[in-house]
């Protein structure tokens, strides 16, 4: 079955489409949700709202550019309305002055993914959405300040300090796999 007939087929409310669209593009979906999400259930929840926005505004795909593209969008907006906006007013902003540190390339390529979602997934809410948009999706603090209603200079320390907490979490890491490792 082609994309195209897919869509018309889901367009229809066919339910043998539906399942197909869900079966091919579920898996993907769900890794960017559990990028905005604190936890596995959350992140579920996230892509069954997703599902329900797509089949919702289906109709309105344009076939104009890519399908996946734009199934991704939907994750991502669908994940960002589920943040609390109000949580960005109450962090603090302010550069940690060792934000800079290095982190050594084989301490991140010794992580797992499973390990590198889980250590984004532990973030603070505000940072975890921002990294998440400007590093993973690459949205521009511009972009980012637009869709989230906050100031352009509130992503950037946001988009900071969730680096800084990463390559913390990176080095303790590092130190542990190095401290025990068999020789």
């Amino acid at each position: 079955m082609t994309e195209r007939e897919l869509i018309e087929g889901c367009i229809r409310e066919d339910r043998s489409c539906q399942e197909e669209l869900w079966r091919r593009h579920a898996g993907r979906l769900l890794s960017i949700c559990r990028r905005y999400a604190r936890h596995d259930m959350e992140a579920e929840d996230l892509l069954q709202d997703t599902f329900i926005r797509i089949f919702d505004k289906l109709k309105d795909f344009e076939h104009k550019g890519s399908f996946e593209g734009w199934l991704n969008k939907v994750a991502v907006r669908t994940s960002l309305k589920n943040c609390n906006k109000s949580s960005f007013q109450k962090e603090k902003i302010g550069i940690d002055p060792g934000y800079d540190q290095a982190v050594e390339p084989e301490a991140i390529s010794a992580l797992s993914e499973e390990e590198l979602i889980r250590l984004i997934q532990d973030l603070p809410e505000g940072y975890r959405v921002i990294f998440n948009l400007a590093v993973i999706e690459g949205y521009s603090h511009r972009e980012i300040a637009e869709q989230l209603g906050i100031k352009e200079s509130t992503s950037r320390s946001q988009l900071v300090k969730a680096r800084n907490i990463l390559k913390k979490k990176v080095l303790a890491l590092k130190k542990d796999y190095y401290e025990h490792r068999p020789l």
